[in-house]
């Protein structure tokens, strides 16, 4: 059986039990050199890095070499949850949602600078399908599509800018539009988890912070961790 990737970043699935004894691997790719956990049939890489002493910031993720790692290492199929800001009010901080699409209007990472570059992105389907299946596995309820946009970061987004997208799409965030085309290039499916951390800037009458959206992340984690539990035993059969 091929390899499931697992990619999270401000959740720490690492310490919620979803690896069992993993080994810590450096994987040396053409576009850099990439620190993931190695546990059987399981690949976790950490989107920020192995060590929270030094934390990569999203608009500094080298996602090539991230993926390049991942299918070294016989992985093919890539489920990541990502931590979201809302861009709804019918879409609270805690509600988890598994898109269906995205915006990311920036230029984004390449693995290649050829022909080979012109790929159509979109994310897994059948994915996104294990994903629902596996919340509902454990009695929570996931909503079912919504559109991810994907700034440069690492800075919130102003309260215009806000305005500008909530028409268009329901989630704003820095990194999962990236990953699902670097993931199409090399030919890897792939679709997320989102957990919704915060209303993004001005949806509220709050300030927001990064302390706020770190709490709930921490809160969904928990939550989080089950549903990826699940979707790894469902995996197993």
């Amino acid at each position: 059986m091929e390899r499931l990737g697992i990619i999270s970043g401000t959740i720490p699935l690492r310490e919620k039990g979803v690896l069992v004894d993993p080994e810590e691997t450096w994987v040396d790719t053409d576009h850099g050199r990439v620190y993931c956990l190695v546990a059987g049939e399981i690949v976790f890489l950490p989107r920020h890095g192995g060590d929270p002493r030094d934390y990569v910031l999203p608009h500094l993720i080298n996602h090539p070499a991230n993926f390049l790692a991942l299918k070294s290492l016989g992985v093919r199929e890539v489920i990541a949850v990502n931590s979201t800001g809302s861009l709804k009010r019918a879409l609270p901080p805690g509600t988890l949602v598994v898109p269906d699409d995205f915006i990311m209007l920036h230029p984004g990472p390449a693995v290649f600078h050829t022909p080979a570059a012109h790929i159509t992105p979109q994310l897994s389907e059948e994915i996104r399908r294990k994903w629902l299946a596996a919340a509902a596995d454990c009695n929570i309820t996931a909503v079912d599509g919504g559109v991810y946009w994907q700034t440069a970061g690492p800075r919130f987004e102003t309260k215009a800018e806000i305005r500008f997208m909530s028409p268009a799409a329901d989630l704003v965030g820095m990194t999962m539009a990236a990953e699902a085309i670097v993931a199409r290039e090399l030919a890897m499916d792939y679709a997320s988890l989102c957990s919704v951390d915060n209303y993004a800037h001005g949806l509220v009458d709050k300030e927001l912070t990064m302390e706020e959206v770190v709490q709930c992340a921490r809160r969904n984690a928990e939550t989080i961790a089950g549903i990826v539990k699940r979707y790894v035993e469902r995996r197993k059969g």
